[in-house]
């Protein structure tokens, strides 16, 4: 009776730990790559960069001037990189942006 306890308590615990455990990659945010980024033009209409870049990921309700684009991808349970976009607008008109890029874009 101990044997099969021990037995029934080992194949458990070692079914906790499985070392093949699939982990899947996390992508999250808007994908902007450079060439987009270089076809802005100070004073594009915010509607004509949405439609560039698509819709901002946060957009600050006091502070209409600015919108942030972020991107960020995990592989598979590793180190999560994280790209920055923000977006500047004198009244309804695209500014200038700064950038933070990643030196790829992974994809799935």
């Amino acid at each position: 009776m101990q044997k099969l306890t021990a037995l029934i308590l080992t194949l458990f615990m070692t079914g906790c730990v499985f070392p093949g455990v699939y982990k899947i990659n996390v992508q999250q945010g808007n994908i902007v790559t450079d060439e987009e980024l270089t076809s802005l033009n100070a004073g594009m209409p915010r509607s004509q960069v949405h439609a560039l870049l698509g819709t901002p990921l946060t957009i600050n309700p006091v502070d209409l001037s600015r919108e942030y684009y972020v991107y960020t991808f995990q592989r598979r349970g590793g180190d999560i990189r994280e790209q920055r976009i923000i977006v500047y607008y004198d009244g309804d008109s695209f500014s200038h942006y700064e950038a933070k890029l990643l030196e790829e874009t992974p994809a799935y």
